[in-house]
């Protein structure tokens, strides 16, 4: 979960170019609140602000909006049941849905983006809280620019990311082509020399179904090695992703305790609101969870997991980072790749958001950069001794 105060950079736009926000709520004080704040911004704009997702229904094709902040519980027809509406009478639409912070909705925001809602964002239990409601506008400011952009600007990629290059074959690969040749290769390092131990994972918006899809397809890997996985998300819904990943996967997952030995055959989730660490106990490898400041903007943050596990494991460390925006994992998979470990990042194609792994991929880290369908084939390849 996100915890910055301050905005990022705005892209540039034009009032034409603005990204059209439908917002539905049953609170008029809610709507009238975020409406403010996306009136605020000179890159978006609010279309319609609506108090059931009936009306969103019956009126989305008028407004055609490029996102919509749906809410979770409301009269007539609520954000679970319109969902699958909305997104049937436009495909292409960027839902984000809402909902305070307990187990029910932190369990029907996970159903939601099983249904192709693109995110979810924890309401603020009270808008006089000013912390906590600077983080919401934050969080939710963030998402709309970065996904809604997304849908209005992105083409449609039909194909796999351009094939990598091994790093001597840089300077080939960025010759001058003929106009439609195809775009250069990635510029790639090769794989760690040292069996993998561990399994290290980062991911955050469009994580939970990437995960929940790699998991079930890495049992044989699971089995050899801990898991560790960090997810951007708030407490109540680690809770929850932990239970789905064990019904995935079919293997032990958890939310990760301060002091438990680190094993094989498991898979640790940074619980909510906590930093996920890794220390040496003795023989052993324990978590450490750290309830320190926010890194990237982020608690948990991926970057404290993947430079602590390299005081335990050193260049036995295979990590991996999934969709999510800004750039957390880059700076700590540097160290993992300097330590001798190796990276993998999903391609743009199949990222919801292609921050955190674009970061990777332009930082020069990736050993391999794959769309998400592969990487469990890649991963079960390389923990069973193939590292080409």
């Amino acid at each position: 979960m996100s915890v910055a105060l301050t905005s990022s950079a705005v892209p540039t736009s034009t009032r034409t170019d603005k990204v059209r926000v439908m917002v539905v709520d049953d609170s008029v004080v809610i709507r009238g609140m975020i409406s403010r704040w996306i009136g605020a911004e000179p890159d978006m704009e609010v279309v319609a602000s609506l108090r059931t997702g009936l009306d969103a229904v019956n009126q989305l094709e008028r407004i055609n909006p490029d996102v919509a902040v749906l809410d979770i519980e409301m009269p007539d027809l609520d954000g679970i049941s319109a969902l699958p509406q909305l997104l049937a009478k436009k495909r292409d639409l960027v839902v984000i849905m809402a909902s305070t912070l307990t187990r029910r909705n932190a369990e029907i925001s996970l159903k939601a983006l099983s249904l192709g809602a693109s995110d979810y964002i924890p309401k603020p239990e009270s808008t006089r809280e000013a912390t906590a409601a600077e983080t919401f506008r934050h969080d939710l400011i963030q998402k709309i620019r970065h996904l809604g952009a997304k849908a209005r600007h992105s083409t449609v990629h039909t194909t796999a990311s351009p094939p990598l290059a091994p790093a001597h074959d840089k300077a080939r690969a960025m010759a001058p082509a003929a106009a439609h040749a195809a775009p250069a290769p990635i510029a790639r390092r090769s794989f760690g020399l040292l069996a993998p131990k561990v399994l290290l994972i980062g991911s955050s918006t469009g994580g939970p179904q990437a995960l929940m899809s790699l998991v079930a397809e890495i049992g044989s890997v699971i089995d050899r090695v801990p898991v560790l996985i960090t997810q951007h998300m708030p407490p109540t819904f680690t809770t929850i992703l932990a239970e789905h990943l064990a019904r995935a996967s079919k293997r032990p997952a958890h939310e990760a305790v301060d002091g438990e030995s680190i094993k094989p055959g498991q898979i640790y989730l940074a619980p909510g609101g906590r930093h996920m660490r890794i220390a040496r106990h003795g023989i052993d490898a324990v978590i450490a969870l750290d309830d320190g400041p926010p890194v990237n903007f982020c608690k948990p943050a991926v970057d404290p997991m993947f430079t602590s596990a390299i005081d335990v494991w050193a260049g036995s460390i295979m990590s991996v980072i999934l969709t999510g925006m800004g750039s957390d994992g880059m700076r700590g998979g540097k160290d993992i790749v300097a330590a001798g470990g190796s990276v993998i990042a999903q391609d743009e194609a199949t990222s919801v958001v292609w921050g955190m792994p674009g970061a990777a991929v332009n930082a020069g880290i990736c050993a391999a950069v794959l769309p998400l369908n592969q990487i469990a084939p890649k991963l079960v390849r390389v923990f069973a001794g193939d590292r080409s």
